[in-house]
């Protein structure tokens, strides 16, 4: 594999992960909608790219999936493990039970109750550390080196990459004119993929020439940002990353193959405040009823509140990259929606 991952590992990983992970479909956002919703008319044309109808409720089915079929049956035969929140763990436990393997996640005890019961179901063994996600991968690297399991990264292997970047293949083969996509950063898989595919494939004439990929996280754990911008891969203590209602997107740094991936090929990184995660949130189930959990509604946030920050652009794809919303913040949201119904 080259230091980059190339768009031929990216077309492999789409026809690896075919008949699995879906081709998820892209929404166009009336702008009377928005403004019915109670903000302005944006000067693009907005679509939604929703990953929130994978099998899994999120994008992460198709890493998990690519880097788990790749292994070798010896491996395979071993388990797999990985750590994380909640979302990742699903796809490893997904793709390991489509796939006839063991699965382990290492996960924080204070993930939402709905990500860990939809890992159980799945059939995978939950093992619960400290909120940190260094945490998550010290109790990891323990078990592997006791029980030889398969390691899975969340985000941090070439295959993640490949398989996150079938999301922008996607993207660019709906909408070859998109001028601007958007997605969600935390360890920077599904935005160092997306980035990736879209501009290589713009290279080859199967996007727009110009198109621009930005990424988008909360103000409070706004790590990827930092890194980006001062060209230093940085990592934020988990007492500060912890504090978003973002839960996927408490990480606290990008990982080493991503950023590489990030300064080739994304073009900057804008942060929301939590305000802006739960209003794009609301705006979502109001105007277009698709459900997103926090991590999934902050590019839509970026858009709608920090057009300023962004490049003039035409038509923008916001990645909406899952939908495990808790019940309990959902029922909050639709009773504030209901509160202040649209005009």
């Amino acid at each position: 594999m080259s230091e980059f991952v190339t768009l031929s590992e990216i077309r492999a990983a789409q026809e690896r992960i075919r008949g699995v992970a879906v081709r998820t479909p892209l929404y166009r956002v009336e702008r009377a909608r928005l403004r019915m919703a109670k903000l302005p008319e944006p000067e693009f044309d907005l679509y939604l790219k929703a990953e929130n109808e994978q099998p899994i409720g999120s994008f992460k089915l198709r890493g998990a999936y690519n880097m788990v079929a790749q292994l070798s049956p010896e491996k395979r035969s071993r388990g797999v493990i990985t750590y994380s929140s909640g979302n990742h763990a699903q796809g490893v436990a997904y793709a390991a039970k489509a796939l006839g393997a063991k699965a382990v996640i290492v996960m924080p005890a204070s993930a939402p109750e709905v990500k860990k019961a939809a890992t159980r179901a799945l059939g995978a063994e939950i093992v619960e550390v400290g909120p940190a996600s260094s945490e998550r991968l010290r109790k990891a690297e323990e078990l592997v080196a006791q029980f030889g399991y398969a390691m899975i990264p969340p985000y941090d292997a070439p295959q993640i990459v490949a398989g996150q970047g079938t999301c922008g293949l996607e993207i660019v083969e709906q909408l070859p004119d998109v001028d601007l996509v958007l997605s969600p950063v935390s360890g920077g898989g599904l935005l160092s993929g997306a980035a990736t595919a879209i501009k290589l494939a713009a290279q080859e004439g199967l996007a727009k020439s110009g198109v621009k990929v930005w990424g988008a996280e909360p103000e409070l754990a706004a790590d990827a940002k930092e890194s980006f911008y001062s060209k230093k891969l940085v990592e934020w203590p988990a007492e500060k990353t912890t504090r978003t209602i973002g839960d996927g997107l408490r990480t606290q740094s990008l990982g080493q193959v991503n950023f590489k991936h990030v300064l080739e090929y994304v073009d900057g990184i804008v942060a929301v405040t939590e305000e802006e995660i739960l209003s794009a949130m609301r705006v979502i189930l109001a105007a277009t009823k698709l459900v997103s959990e926090p991590s999934g509604a902050v590019a839509l946030a970026a858009a709608l509140f920090h057009a300023h920050e962004l490049p003039t652009s035409h038509k923008v794809v916001v990645i909406l990259s899952g939908g495990n919303l808790e019940p309990s913040l959902r029922q909050r949201l639709e009773t504030e929606i209901a509160a202040t119904p649209l005009a």
